[in-house]
């Protein structure tokens, strides 16, 4: 693979890949009528995963891509915490039972914003409204510079099992440049008050690709992390979309890193966190070889969804609050953006369903291709087709992109098998896209491909 081949393609524009088809494709179609009836139709033999969305933060890091907004006040959240239990209760009314969840992730924002009390109260609701397995992941995202200890009390009596720490990078300069100043220390007593408390897991979550930042300040970061020997890393590169995103425009576009240096940074991470003892898992995670992330990788049981790789096998998510997006077998749905609007939805009783997706068989067939790529970095089309009741000439149209990948180095294809070439993981995206019959979407702009 040629210097040229990798810059081009590293610096392509394209999805994540955290769902197929991906959000912008989603629309108004799909209403809550609909959901209701997916929700009504769910298998009774059926497990689910939840996805609780807490959009608010103490201060806005100026990377975010996330939907959050600042609260400096503790009403807004109050209000909305009020509007998302009231969510619950009408999703589990409308399901009609006690639906079994195997895994529930809270993200945001901040969601350990909420008051300790609340935080206990609102899971105390999950398992009230909902059968949720004593054996059930539930994970939280954090941010180390606003946990206290009082809600680390919380989230053990919630029965937290999983915490995705925030760090992003230590080098000072960077973190002036993106308004997130965040001590090793402070890191470290985080961690350690959680590991304390019984909140075993430990995700650490790191971004490459930030303005003043560089190679040797990446390696730094990994290291001093290393240290504190989470079970996983979360590894991802800065998108940057000031036209989706304002506050990005606080950032210096000039400097940024570009696509050479990204690649150098990306690459740097990998190996220091290699050297460190842990096992690579698809394009951009990290895990301690025990575990259950390295174990799906090993099996072939390893998943992706909107949170990243997972090992969580449900089919059905259900997401909760303010633009969370779920997946039911029918399609996905996501709901209303703008917080005063999905208040008003659900005070009417319905849900805040605001668009959606109903997808096909040829979705179906497409997701997977794109997902077992994504994970396992290679896959059999015509075992996938035959699995799919089809023929290997459903996915025809990923052939002339997969060839010219491979005729630069990029894919390895033998026979109907496409596998990532291992100088080139992480071009990983740029290969799925091959699989994506939907990838045009006219002013929509996505991630660098690295």
């Amino acid at each position: 693979m040629t210097e040229t081949a990798w810059i081009r393609h590293g610096d392509e524009r394209l999805p994540r890949y955290t769902s197929y088809p991906t959000a912008p494709h989603f629309g108004p179609a799909v209403t809550a009528a609909d959901y209701g009836e997916w929700l009504a139709a769910v298998p009774a033999a059926a497990a689910a995963s939840l996805y609780l969305h807490v959009p608010f933060c103490r201060a806005m890091c100026w990377y975010c891509g996330c939907h959050t907004t600042v609260a400096r006040r503790d009403g807004p959240i109050a209000d909305y915490l009020a509007a998302l239990r009231a969510e619950i209760a009408l999703v589990a009314d409308r399901l009609g039972r006690r639906l079994a969840v195997r895994h529930v992730h809270l993200g945001g924002g901040t969601p350990t914003i909420l008051a300790p009390d609340d935080f206990r109260g609102l899971i105390g609701l999950l398992r009230a409204r909902f059968d949720v397995s004593p054996a059930a992941e539930i994970a939280v995202e954090i941010d180390p510079r606003t946990l206290t200890a009082e809600m680390v009390a919380a989230l053990a009596a919630a029965g937290v099992t999983r915490a995705s720490v925030g760090v992003q990078s230590f080098d000072p300069a960077v973190q002036r440049a993106v308004n997130r100043v965040q001590g090793v220390e402070q890191t470290a007593a985080a961690v350690a008050a959680l590991r304390a408390a019984g909140v075993a897991g430990i995700n650490v979550d790191l971004i490459y690709g930030l303005p003043h930042q560089t190679v040797a300040s990446c390696v730094e970061t990994l290291r001093r992390c290393a240290e504190m020997r989470p079970d996983r890393f979360s590894v991802f590169g800065y998108a940057h979309v000031p036209g989706f995103k304002k506050h990005q425009r606080r950032i210096d576009e000039a400097a940024l890193p570009d696509a050479a240096a990204r690649r150098a940074q990306a690459d740097a991470i990998a190996d220091a966190a290699l050297a460190a003892g842990y096992v690579r898992v698809g394009l951009d995670h990290f895990a301690l070889p025990g575990d259950a992330l390295a174990r799906a990788l090993a099996d072939g049981t390893l998943r992706r969804n909107f949170q990243g790789y997972t090992t969580d096998p449900c089919d059905t998510l259900i997401g909760l609050g303010a633009s969370a997006i779920g997946r039911l077998p029918q399609g996905y749905v996501q709901n209303e953006v703008v917080i005063g609007d999905y208040a008003r939805r659900v005070s009417r009783g319905e849900p805040a369903t605001a668009r959606g997706y109903r997808l096909t068989a040829d979705d179906r067939l497409r997701a997977e291709a794109i997902e077992r790529l994504m994970c396992d970095l290679q896959v059999d089309m015509a075992e996938l087709c035959a699995r799919h009741g089809t023929t290997p000439a459903a996915l025809a149209t990923a052939l002339p992109r997969l060839r010219a990948l491979a005729a630069e180095g990029i894919v390895r294809l033998d026979g109907s098998r496409v596998s990532m070439a291992a100088e080139a993981r992480l071009l990983v995206r740029t290969a799925a896209a091959a699989f994506d019959a939907h990838l045009a979407v006219p002013g929509r702009s996505f991630s660098r491909a690295v």
